[in-house]
């Protein structure tokens, strides 16, 4: 495989329009049979729309993609995949109540094999590429990192050597991560070409041959990566020398404003989600919650909003037992406090609407009669703009039409605006660039130095190190300790998010 011909893809001259928006122009790509590209570029330079054309999901506008040296036209994922070309997404497409072996063949054209050879070719490509996977187990019953691997081997059955993984470490713990490199260099000892879109850029270093950078949606060069560290890629992908260091500011942390104690939350489906997890957060703290996903994160943030009903405990803020009321009912209580969700457009604001309408949804409340008075909310919306320099055509422009990052602006500013007492963030930076990740911690750290409690839901554990004065582990909806961030390591937040406790890993050195 890939003896004769080693380049896999080349990318000349690509474009892409959408509407009045150019997401890709003249951009340029190689790949070549046995390496590990890594492509890097802030939100909205374009990478995914290039890796979904050269996946079959979009087709270009301009510009020729070859694979193995011929010129192609990729119409579809199935012409993709008969070229040799499988993608790995973010979110898995797996089918939970089916085993590993079923959804490996699920969707695989042509006859289906017996069971017993279906398995032994299952076991072969395990061999070949240094897989490791029960063919029998359920999905349900799988980790993240036994999930992606079937991801990796439904994309190896169908005979693809050339794989495109699009931020595949966003939920894996440390060890996780060097466990799914391993598998990359064992797939790219034996010829495969391999491009990974990752924010990590750590992780580029640690795992790729050579480096493609995009800037505003066209191709800004390729490097090798032996040639250049962390602060260069960043130049590289800005435009500019960015300070990488994150603050973690002295504060009076001496009064306590939420107290969670043992607190058990069930799921719509009757599993537990959290059981008996008890922690405090100080004001003028920021408390990180690491976790592997799906470890209660999101039903901890709900609780905690009056979203959902615990089962039970206590949450107490300021001494007040928030436990099981509403978001109405907390606001009349006058508690100050914001909550930042994962799912931004969805529980954070309506994608339909304007920047001063989604305004209103946190201010409404407050006018007096029958009428609702838009003007305070346009003025709030204005003064977002030109504070956390949001890019927009206009405050009513929908916000679905704005960037991750400035979507995100939208709705960390409008929840600090309201001037909380307490803040809760759960995935805050997830997609975003690293300009916009830093913009973030920013704000977070000016919220602290104002004495606002802080509650920080993060994946990156090298932040969570970084920006946190505490950190909370929950592995499987239980608390395995809360630690100080500066008295940690990474390996040991990673051991005891599967599940070891601290008094267990304390004497791990990493």
């Amino acid at each position: 495989m890939g003896g004769e011909v080693k380049n896999a893809i080349r990318c000349e001259k690509i474009s892409k329009v959408f509407g009045n928006v150019i997401a890709n122009e003249k951009i340029d790509l190689e790949l070549n049979y046995g390496e590990i590209l890594a492509l890097l570029g802030e939100n909205g330079s374009g990478k995914t729309t290039l890796m979904n054309m050269i996946s079959g999901i979009y087709h270009p506008d301009e510009g020729t993609i070859y694979v193995n040296g011929e010129p192609v036209s990729i119409q579809s994922p199935l012409d993709a995949q008969k070229l040799g070309i499988g993608m790995i997404h973010q979110h898995f497409k797996l089918v939970n109540i089916f085993s590993a072996m079923e959804n490996i063949e699920l969707g695989t054209p042509g006859k289906k094999l017996p069971p017993k050879e279906l398995r032994a070719r299952v076991t072969a490509l395990c061999e070949k590429y240094g897989l490791e996977t029960d063919p029998l187990k359920p999905v349900h019953d799988m980790s993240v990192s036994e999930k992606q691997t079937v991801e990796i081997l439904k994309i190896l059955y169908r005979g693809a050597n050339i794989l495109i993984l699009d931020e595949p470490t966003a939920v894996l713990t440390p060890q996780e991560t060097e466990k799914l490199f391993e598998i990359l260099r064992h797939m790219r000892a034996a010829g495969c070409a391999i491009i990974i879109i990752t924010h990590k850029l750590n992780e580029v270093l640690s795992i790729s041959d050579r480096v493609t950078i995009l800037r505003k949606g066209r191709s800004f060069g390729t490097v090798k990566t032996a040639e250049v560290d962390v602060s260069k890629l960043t130049e590289l992908m800005v435009g500019r020398a960015v300070n990488l260091e994150i603050e973690r500011p002295a504060t009076d942390r001496s009064e306590e404003v939420l107290k969670v104690v043992d607190l058990c939350v069930e799921r719509s489906d009757g599993s537990t989600a959290l059981e008996d997890v008890s922690f405090h957060v100080n004001r003028g703290e920021i408390l990180g919650v690491a976790g592997i996903a799906g470890s209660g994160q999101k039903e901890l943030c709900e609780s905690i909003a009056g979203l959902i009903t615990p089962k039970k405990g206590a949450i107490l803020y300021k001494k007040e037992n928030m436990a099981g009321k509403t978001p109405r009912e907390i606001i009349e209580l006058g508690i100050s406090m914001s909550f930042v969700p994962e799912d931004r457009l969805g529980m954070g604001l309506v994608a339909g609407m304007g920047m001063t309408d989604n305004m209103l949804l946190k201010t409404y409340t407050r006018g007096k009669g029958a009428f609702v008075d838009r003007a305070p909310a346009k003025k709030m919306a204005e003064t977002l703009v030109d504070k956390f320099g949001i890019v927009t055509a206009g405050i009513e422009m929908p916000v679905r039409m704005m960037s991750g990052g400035n979507v995100q602006k939208v709705l960390l500013g409008r929840e600090i605006e309201s001037s909380p007492d307490l803040l809760i963030t759960a995935y805050p930076v997830r997609g975003l660039d690293i300009n916009s990740s830093y913009l973030v911690y920013d704000l977070l750290n000016e919220q602290k130095k104002k004495g606002v409690a802080v509650l920080y839901i993060g994946e990156d554990l090298d932040v969570l190190l970084q920006l946190c004065d505490r950190i909370a582990v929950l592995c499987h909806g239980r608390l395995t300790g809360v630690v100080d961030a500066d008295k940690v390591t990474k390996e040991q937040i990673g051991l005891m998010m599967t599940g070891e406790n601290w008094e267990e890993v304390r004497e791990y050195g990493g």
